[in-house]
């Protein structure tokens, strides 16, 4: 009887079923179906032999990779540049939000948030490219312009303490605009009478943004928050390892590079799916953990 019903209410409603079967099956084909190949982070993966004919070995490339001289590095960088995003990166986009909600002006608005978005559209090699261009110690702009106030030049590629700030900020750049776009939302929906009633009662500015705007944006803060945490292991691979170089290795080599390095290039399967395996375990126990914590500590959480 019960499953008679629920057919019933998919035939009224099969436009909804069709829009969303192709998202259901991209998920599937691509996402769930693919977690079958992890298996050989547990096997010695051999092409000739395939997934299941791969001799087991259970835990040996997982100790490897504990016992690699370069685990300590690839965690400390890792995290470095993860944490250094998520101080850098969060606020920004919030505090956007923020000062465009206070502009009047729609022409001038709009401009803002032009000079904004577009970064966010620029591929990464191109966004390489202008930061290699900008930073270059021959022709560069940052170098002309420190020549010309008789400032000390350096090579700034080549400063491995350097990297994680250009890296950062670059992205803060690139990416502030496009991201403060749900924050601007979520103030599009705040009630106009609680601005006309803060404006009755000779509120500031200032007031108006401490107790209306930043209240209202609290839950999707802490839901974007939960999902940055969640990603904290995850780094991008493309930016990264196009900005690296000799020089800078040591503070710019993370997971997803060296899973690069030794899995494709060294055509070591078994042992780069063991760390993509251990990178991604961290990020699910992160996830779980950060939204426990916010469930109990403001009641908004993401399940």
């Amino acid at each position: 009887m019960r499953m008679a019903q629920t057919w019933i209410k998919m035939r009224r409603s099969w436009e909804l079923y069709l829009l969303v079967l192709l998202p259901v099956l991209y998920l599937i084909i691509f996402k769930y179906i693919p977690m079958f190949g992890v298996i050989i982070a547990f096997k010695d993966f051999n092409v000739v032999k395939g997934i299941l004919g791969s001799p087991w070995v259970g835990f040996k490339h997982f100790e490897n990779l504990f016992q690699s001289p370069n685990f300590s590095v690839l965690i400390k960088n890792t995290l470095l540049i993860s944490a250094y995003s998520l101080l850098a990166g969060f606020p920004i986009p919030i505090l956007l939000a923020l000062a465009l909600n206070e502009i009047r002006t729609g022409f001038f608005k709009r401009s803002v948030q032009m000079i904004t978005y577009a970064p966010h559209f620029i591929s990464t090699v191109v966004m390489v490219s202008i930061i290699i261009l900008m930073l270059s110690p021959h022709v560069g702009v940052v170098e002309r312009i420190f020549t010309f106030f008789g400032l000390p030049t350096t090579n700034f590629m080549g400063e491995p303490g350097l990297f994680k700030s250009i890296y950062v900020w670059s992205g803060v750049w690139q990416e502030m605009g496009y991201a403060s776009i749900i924050y601007i939302a979520a103030l599009a929906g705040v009630d106009p009478s609680l601005y006309e009633a803060a404006r009755m009662d000779g509120a500031s500015r200032l007031k108006k943004i401490l107790h209306i705007d930043l209240p209202s944006l609290i839950p999707i803060t802490i839901t974007m928050l939960i999902l940055s945490l969640g990603n904290l292991m995850a780094v991008g691979f493309e930016k990264i390892f196009l900005m690296q170089n000799p020089l800078n290795l040591s503070t710019s080599e993370v997971i997803s590079t060296y899973v690069y390095k030794v899995g494709l290039l060294g055509a070591n399967f078994s042992f780069s799916s063991a760390v993509g395996l251990f990178n991604s375990v961290i990020n699910l126990v992160l996830l779980i953990a950060v939204n426990a914590i916010a469930r109990r500590v403001s009641e908004n959480s993401l399940w």
